[in-house]
């Protein structure tokens, strides 16, 4: 029977974690030159775009049609069979679409956390045509490994409550992959950009919190107790890693910054959330706290020694961060939190901390591979990098033939 209640939650949360791409545009917006702002804001809204119909099409029967294998196959393409009743293997209490429109905006949204490795230096075209192969060969597999019926992972226990395999190690893997190959920007080492416009930085963020209450709490898939309690552990973490964050800055350079605080908040939402229905409010505390020192490490430290331009930190926040939620996930899943979950090596369940380690470590390396592959494809049809002379003009005109701001300084 449909519940009008769970029907209602599932909804809305589908409408906040749309939301949460137009609210990565400007996080990311925010942080890129004033002359590629616009470029960040379009490929995010022509994500919207492509895989909303990519997803109805085919995608969805790629990642959720019951099937054992690399992928769920053709059997729903256009949604045949996906109608309003109920389907029990993924939620028995809303219709189908309403799952299926939920999920879409995960794809939607995991692709579009890959511009901040290769922000301000990819050509649109090609652009398009890796996010839609992307979605297609490394999304869509993967997710069915770990959330559709049939998927490998998900029948060897592996514990993803929102996405911090599926979603946030996905991206950052394919974001290292690509910020690697595509290349350091120019003028980069004598020149290096600040955030162009801090406030839309703190609002993407503050739209970015408000989202992953859908994101999270909409995972319970119903309006009970479990949505509670991942709404509660997301807010937890997410304030636990900005305050976390901010410390850290204080300590090492005298100065917290907004930056510093946004940056930790959006790391701890990313750790909570393969958590998120599995722990209670001490460890995800524990997990938001430890997560800004992982990724701060990352970011602050280990990016400058290496050398490769991940312009906007995708991979020292999104993968680094997704790797602790996911191991954490084995060290503090409870199964008084979620009777259909496991416990984790905290509560006498060793084992579930080796899946959580292997899961994680298939993702990287299926997603590195795979993405690899992808973007030297596309290069060698298209060209993926815009020339120096267009990097140097910026995107938005290059690309798009639009400017974000006509007032001169």
């Amino acid at each position: 029977m449909i519940n009008t209640g769970d029907t209602a939650w599932v909804l809305m949360s589908s409408a906040l974690v749309l939301l949460m791409t137009p609210a990565l545009a400007f996080f990311y917006g925010g942080m890129v030159r004033k002359k590629n702002m616009l470029s960040v804001l379009m490929q995010c809204f022509i994500i919207m775009c492509v895989l909303s119909i990519q997803w109805v099409l085919f995608g969805y029967s790629l990642s959720f049609a019951p099937a054992k294998g690399f992928w769920g196959g053709l059997g729903w393409f256009g949604l045949n069979g996906v109608g309003l009743e109920p389907y029990a293997d993924y939620a028995g209490t809303i219709p189908h679409q309403a799952f299926m429109i939920f999920q879409a905006m995960f794809a939607i949204i995991t692709p579009a956390l890959i511009i901040g490795a290769f922000a301000e230096r990819m050509k649109f075209s090609a652009f398009v045509i890796f996010t839609l192969l992307w979605a297609t060969f490394v999304y869509d597999p993967l997710c069915h490994w770990v959330w559709g019926v049939g998927g490998w992972l998900r029948t060897m226990g592996a514990l993803d409550f929102a996405g911090g395999t599926v979603v946030h190690i996905n991206a950052g893997i394919a974001a290292l992959v690509t910020a690697i190959v595509i290349g350091r920007r120019k003028n980069l080492d004598s020149n290096v950009p600040a955030p162009h416009n801090l406030p839309f930085v703190v609002l993407g963020t503050g739209l970015l919190w408000f989202g992953w209450f859908g994101f999270n709490a909409g995972s319970a898939l119903a309006a009970n107790g479990l949505a509670v309690n991942a709404f509660v552990v997301t807010n937890t973490a997410a304030a636990a890693a900005g305050l976390s964050w901010a410390l850290i800055e204080w300590m090492r350079n005298g100065k917290p910054t907004l930056f510093g605080v946004a940056s930790g908040a959006v790391a701890g939402l990313v750790a909570i959330t393969p958590a998120a229905g599995f722990v209670s409010v001490i460890p995800a505390i524990i997990i938001g706290l430890l997560v800004s020192v992982f990724c701060f490490t990352a970011v602050s430290i280990i990016k400058p020694k290496l050398g490769y331009d991940d312009s906007l930190d995708a991979f020292g926040v999104h993968c680094i961060g997704g790797i602790w939620g996911a191991l954490a996930t084995g060290l503090f899943a409870s199964k008084a939190v979620n009777s259909a979950g496991a416990d984790g090596l905290f509560f006498g369940n060793p084992k579930q901390f080796l899946i959580q380690l292997a899961t994680v470590l298939v993702t990287i390396i299926y997603t590195f591979v795979v993405t690899f592959v992808i973007y030297k494809l596309v290069d060698l049809f298209v060209g993926v990098r815009v020339t120096e002379k267009e990097e140097l003009m910026g995107l938005d005109l290059t690309q798009h033939r639009e400017r974000a701001y006509t007032v001169l300084e």
